[in-house]
């Protein structure tokens, strides 16, 4: 969900307090970053230890954002991203608005987003042997000798189906832009309480992507396998796994909170990000 920023969270008597992550990943966006920092200093007090800060600043691209959120999450801190990368879909502040879009946060001129994040589990014979929580998706994913999986998904206890495929992505709205949209699932708003189930590359082509309830908990399974498999939550393996283990994917105990200013919206990062048009365009 989507709320604005009450004016008792701009603080009355003082700078807001900020918290900034992340920073330039090439030469060529080292001086952007020099520049961001600046205007930072201008409209915040920055501090090194993220409790004590009313706000983050998230400076890179949309990794730095997923790196960020997990501890953000936890501490209930909103976040602004800049984006100082290429794509930046989730840091979609870009250097040349930083002046304008700080300025408005300062004002209270802006809303909260709540992202929906997962919590991922591997259970080995009932007990946990890793978890993690994820802004974008949850996968399990094969590896050598890249045999096919058959992968069972239950649903609240329940067997859905089995998948013969690459892999299995369970993944959140905003992640809806990013795997799984590669594996051919449908892009998200990213206020929905929804998950996106994509199977890669699924040998039968009945197989399509699935929209169900975050409120529901997922599980899978692997059937009998040569391949050596893994999950990974946000691009990161958390496990390897065997036919021995369930992967449960949940809906996350807290969201993760992004500060949007006028002008952000959801068809306006398609369009721009994405290339999102009625028509093909021939780009010189």
């Amino acid at each position: 969900m989507a709320f604005p920023i009450v004016a008792s969270w701009v603080p009355s008597d003082r700078k807001p307090r900020v918290f900034v992550c992340g920073g330039a990943s090439n030469a060529g966006s080292r001086e952007a970053e020099t520049q961001v920092r600046q205007h930072i200093a201008d409209f915040f007090e920055v501090v090194d230890d993220a409790s004590l800060a009313d706000l983050a600043i998230v400076l890179g691209g949309d990794g730095s954002i997923l790196r960020a959120s997990r501890e953000l999450s936890t501490l209930g801190i909103p976040a602004v991203g800049v984006n100082l990368g290429r794509l930046g879909f989730l840091a979609s502040v870009s250097p040349s608005e930083v002046e304008q879009a700080f300025g408005d946060v300062v004002a209270g001129n802006c809303r909260i987003v709540e992202h929906l994040m997962l919590q991922c589990t591997v259970l080995r014979e009932g007990q946990k042997v890793a978890s993690a929580i994820g802004l974008n998706e949850a996968a399990l994913l094969r590896g050598a000798p890249f045999s096919i999986l058959d992968i069972d998904l239950h649903v609240d206890g329940d067997l859905a189906t089995t998948f013969s495929c690459d892999g299995l992505i369970i993944s959140t709205p905003a992640g809806s832009t990013a795997h799984s949209l590669s594996a051919g699932g449908p892009i998200l708003r990213k206020t929905l309480d929804a998950f996106v189930i994509s199977a890669i590359s699924p040998h039968t082509l009945t197989v399509r992507p699935v929209v169900d309830s975050s409120s529901r908990i997922y599980e899978m399974t692997l059937r009998e396998t040569t391949a050596e498999t893994a999950v990974a939550v946000d691009g990161r393996v958390i496990a390897n796994v065997t036919q021995q283990d369930v992967i449960r994917v949940e809906k996350a105990e807290r969201p993760f909170l992004m500060i949007e200013v006028d002008g952000q919206n959801d068809y306006r990062s398609l369009r721009e990000k994405l290339d999102w048009g009625g028509r093909i365009r021939h780009k010189k």
